[in-house]
């Protein structure tokens, strides 16, 4: 028996996904109240509860051989107490019950943003390199991150950690919508000459990776970075958005430095605010676009096989099918991808 958590979410719901394609038995944890229609067409067993109940976790995870822990808050916005809710407790929970209920996998899945804000000199970045380097005050996802990976590495079955850099997908409820309402309100913008080489990846990739992980005979102990080399400029990138939504080619163009500015004004005057969702612009979110993150993936490739498959310009394409098509949103461009 394969347990995910966060199976409704962007990951979570590739990972179920790809396992029943593969034939295998799948438990699919969710909140209450989740939108589970597609795990349903699925067909696999739901378990609704919190990750942070440990009476719920210790009957979700009998009869669990591996587990693929794919919850966690998303996104960068919010006091250090969420991240603590919605990040840190729920893995200690989960070490608890896997611990009583004997799991022998758990492929975990953290974040390439664990290395913090590395010099550019030292890229690229294998997983021997150090993490937590020049972090912000801010940094309250990366440092609930490097918690968790802390707190697995405790547990006495067999441990794998994922890194993946920054991805999307059909089924994407966070990024894609901010991504979109910046276009349609004219508040996209090129940060810098927009020639850095962005490594955004495919969902269903990432998912291929954690599946592998929690799989191989290799893996157990280790880490892996999911990332590509570099597959398109942030020029490009921004470029192929604009073709795909129908919207105009992006003219504004913004100094990095002006850019973390803005970013830094957004954010005090959210905070003042007390802002429930993100800003528009984020220190966090200008670093995603302007950093040419180049990470090692090699050991990815030599133990488990992996590597990105899917084409940006298909993978782009999916996702926005999806997000006008069998998510039913509203929105000006739905008309333009039939």
């Amino acid at each position: 028996m394969d347990v995910v958590t966060g199976a409704s979410g962007l990951l979570g719901s590739h990972v179920v996904e790809q396992l029943v394609k593969q034939g295998r038995r799948v438990r699919a944890l969710v909140r209450s109240g989740s939108d589970t229609v597609f795990l349903e067409s699925l067909g696999v067993e739901i378990l609704r509860g919190s990750l942070i109940d440990q009476d719920f976790l210790n009957h979700a995870l009998k009869g669990c051989n591996t587990l693929y822990h794919c919850a966690a808050k998303v996104g960068e916005w919010g006091p250090w107490r969420d991240f603590v809710e919605n990040i840190i407790k729920p893995v200690e929970s989960l070490v608890m019950a896997c611990t009583v209920n004997k799991v022998q996998k758990v492929a975990h899945v953290s974040s390439i943003t664990v290395y913090g804000h590395p010099k550019k000199n030292s890229f690229p970045i294998n997983e021997s390199a150090p993490t937590g380097q020049y972090l912000w005050r801010t940094d309250n996802y990366i440092r609930a991150k490097l918690q968790t990976e802390a707190l697995w590495r405790n547990y006495q079955g067999e441990i794998t950690i994922l890194r993946p850099t920054w991805f999307f997908g059909p089924r994407d409820r966070t990024s894609l919508p901010r991504v979109l309402a910046a276009f349609r309100l004219n508040r996209i913008a090129q940060v810098g000459d927009g020639a850095n080489m962005l490594n955004v990846l495919y969902a269903g990739d990432v998912a291929n990776g954690v599946i592998k992980a929690g799989q191989s005979s290799k893996s157990a102990g280790k880490t892996y970075n999911l990332s590509n080399p570099g597959e398109i400029t942030q020029k490009d990138f921004l470029a192929l958005l604009a073709d795909s939504l129908g919207y105009p080619r992006v003219q504004k163009i913004y100094s990095v430095r002006m850019a973390y500015i803005a970013g830094f004004v957004s954010e005090f005057i959210g905070k003042m605010i007390l802002l429930k969702r993100p800003p528009h612009i984020t220190r966090y979110s200008v670093g995603l676009v302007t950093r040419s993150n180049m990470f090692d993936i090699s050991n990815a490739m030599n133990d488990l096989g992996w590597q990105p498959t899917t084409h940006l310009c298909d993978a782009v394409k999916s996702t926005i099918e999806w997000y006008f098509g069998s998510a039913k949103r509203p929105g000006p461009l739905a008309g333009s991808l039939t």
